[in-house]
């Protein structure tokens, strides 16, 4: 700790936070031990440097970002109670986490086995998910940010701070070279960060628990930096032998080059991590504090600073030679809400006479032997000219390794302004570039017309990187409906076209499932501007609908109606009814003119009655026959016992309709 550090010792902020003791310093903030004289408790300051307070962009940002995370709520986040600015002073009142941060203890104890890495990193993912869900991206996660309270509690911090100074209009080159180890490919590229760097950082930060270093080094941070554009990071299992596969993977796919093939997010990562533990069934871990933290020295501090008033007022201790160390009784993680006297142990250590030396007096008097400096300038020259050379070539391998670095493996993007695709194409790969064609809609250029390039123009690539081409495709229209297509997925579907989806609202449906889409507003195929608004109707079912009359109609017939109104026939049931032909529909229960809902079931009634045909002027014989065939009982009069009597009248009438089994009576002649 600097002498800056001290002078805020003892201060007001803003009338109510008192500042106790310094526990960290870094590149563009001091955090202290602090105490709320309102409410009493003891927090933690985080003093930004005078620098940033007279930034009025930076104060903006500051603030905006300490209200988006004290929005937030979850055990893994760091709570931020206060924010303001006194004098020259900007500072952030967060929650005390008494304990040390994770890079503290990677020192005291190295590489961790897989379930206390796996204690580590998933409390920090989990609430990394809840900053992500929010719509925050931390930028720095790092073993600095992370810190583990004395409890074996977890946390992330620094949350908008890196967003902050970023936007503020003062020059500091900590930001880079603090964050340098943990930067993902595309924020050391592009600057552009989004809760896939954040996965990159804590792929990089589970690598580092597993094996105790970071998986890239070198002389500067910018060499470090860039290391990670070219470069996959190795499995944890090549540098720490016994390594489980499955962390391996994790490692892997958090950390790839492409941000399409990471973890979507910090909640993606972490359900992995779990059921990585689960199936190689790692037993759960209390995550220790490190004993050695800064914070723990501060709280020392802080309880030693508050005793010294005690003892210059006390009795005088008696006098002696030497003494050994006071010892600090107190644990230095207790917060008090004042400072409390410590009581300290000293002890008298008396000090043997050392022996004389005989000797000691005789190599006083013996005569010194003068070395060969000549010798001794010779040796040195030598030297000196060995170290020159060596500085020369290390000068020249870091300066091509710079050059190379900083310029020499990168090209520019050639411009394709005016150009059709064939020109444009031709360019790119004369600058050594590969090219892909990359569909954007536009509502000012049409179809097939070049648009430019991703990344523009004039910017820097490495040589043989690739360069897509952008290629209008118009206006984009309103998709086609698939029958029963979940909501989801059309809503991805109309995104892939630039349109915003919103909710239209329930609607009712004959073709479309309950809790499917039903329709779009406008509808398919409808020509818009890009960015426009499609409103998205979920099917509640088809209507409601009054059941038809469906008397007389054929039992086929009355099924293709009640189909086509969404109702189903779950039964058939045969009744007489000397009106409807057999096979012909009497009715449904519900009777006609129930209103029933959609996908609702009814029975059809159907006539079983007989239409007699006609038997007048046909033999005994053959209209038994047929009547028998018709399932009716026959009864004959007739004058002779023949049955080639012919029919002359027949009881009930032609066309009559009788219940099956009936009796008909025919009247024969002769």
């Amino acid at each position: 700790m600097g002498a800056g550090d001290q002078r805020l010792i003892g201060e007001l902020l803003e009338r109510r936070y008192r500042v106790d003791a310094p526990i960290a310093r870094g590149g563009m903030s001091t955090v202290y031990r602090g105490m709320d004289l309102r409410l009493d408790r003891p927090v933690a300051i985080k003093v930004m440097d005078p620098q940033f307070a007279q930034d009025p962009q930076f104060l903006s940002r500051f603030e905006f970002e300490a209200r988006a995370v004290a929005r937030l709520s979850h055990p893994g986040l760091v709570a931020v109670h206060d924010q303001g600015v006194d004098g020259e002073h900007a500072f952030l009142v967060m929650e005390l986490v008494a304990g040390g941060t994770l890079r503290e203890l990677l020192r005291e104890r190295g590489p961790m086995p897989p379930h206390a890495s796996t204690a580590v990193v998933r409390p920090v993912l989990d609430a990394l998910a809840v900053a992500h869900r929010a719509g925050l991206v931390h930028r720095d996660v790092k073993p600095e940010n992370i810190l583990i309270s004395d409890a074996g509690e977890v946390k992330i911090a620094d949350f908008g701070l890196v967003r902050a100074v970023a936007a503020s209009n003062v020059t500091s080159s900590s930001v880079i070279l603090g964050t340098a180890a943990y930067l993902s490919p595309e924020q050391v590229t592009s600057g552009y960060a989004d809760p896939r760097s954040d996965v990159y950082a804590t792929g990089l930060m589970l690598f580092e628990t597993l094996t105790g270093r970071t998986p890239f080094t070198g002389d500067t941070s910018l060499s470090i930096a860039y290391q990670r554009i070219n470069t996959d990071v190795p499995a944890p299992s090549s540098m720490i032998p016994g390594v489980p596969a499955e962390f391996d993977q994790i490692v892997l796919q958090a950390t790839a080059r492409d941000p399409e093939e990471r973890f979507a997010h910090a909640g993606e990562m972490s359900a992995a991590l779990v059921a990585a533990a689960r199936q190689l069934q790692l037993p759960d871990y209390r995550v220790p504090a490190p004993r050695r933290s800064a914070q723990h020295l501060s709280a020392a501090m802080q309880v030693a600073a508050s005793t010294a008033p005690t003892e210059a007022a006390g009795t005088a201790a008696p006098t002696v030679s030497t003494a050994a160390p006071t010892t600090v009784v107190a644990h230095p993680a207790v917060a008090h809400a004042e400072p409390q006297p410590t009581k300290a142990v000293t002890q008298l250590t008396h000090r043997e006479d050392l022996p004389h030396n005989p000797s000691d007096e005789y190599a006083a008097h013996t005569r010194y032997d003068f070395p060969d400096f000549a010798a001794d300038r010779r040796r040195s020259r030598r030297a000196m000219m060995t170290w020159l050379l060596v500085i020369a070539l290390l000068a020249a391998v870091v300066g091509f390794g710079g050059w190379w670095l900083g310029s020499g493996r990168y090209t520019s993007v050639p411009s394709v302004e005016g150009m059709d695709r064939t020109a444009a194409t031709a360019a790119v790969e004369a600058a050594g570039l590969s090219t892909e064609i990359r569909g954007e809609y536009s509502d000012t250029a049409p179809a097939d017309a070049l648009l430019g390039t991703d990344p523009d123009s004039g910017s820097r690539v490495p040589r043989d990187g690739s360069v897509a081409l952008l290629v209008s495709l118009g206006k984009p229209a309103v998709p086609n409906l698939t029958r029963g297509a979940d909501i989801a997925t059309v809503e991805d579907d109309l995104r892939s076209r630039t349109f915003v989806p919103v909710d239209g609202g329930e609607a009712f449906s004959a073709t479309a499932p309950v809790g499917s889409v039903a329709a779009l507003d406008p509808g398919p195929g409808t020509v818009l501007a890009v960015g426009s608004e499609v409103k998205v109707l979920r099917s509640k079912g088809s209507p409601p609908v009054e059941l038809p009359d469906l008397r007389g109609k054929t039992a086929d017939q009355a099924r293709a109606e009640l189909d086509a109104l969404g109702i189903t026939v779950s039964d058939t049931r045969e009744v007489f009814d000397s009106e409807v032909d057999a096979g012909d529909v009497v009715g449904t229960d519900p009777k006609q003119g129930t209103t029933v809902g959609a996908g609702s079931s009814v029975t059809l009634t159907v006539s079983t009655a007989v239409k007699l045909p006609s038997m007048l002027g046909r033999t005994v014989g053959s209209a038994r026959d047929e009547l028998e065939r018709l399932g009716l009982d026959v009864e004959v009069r007739r004058v002779s016992k023949s049955d080639k009597s012919i029919v002359v009248a027949q009881n009930p009438g032609v066309s009559e309709r009788i219940e099956p089994g009936g009796t008909v009576t025919l009247t024969a002649l002769p």
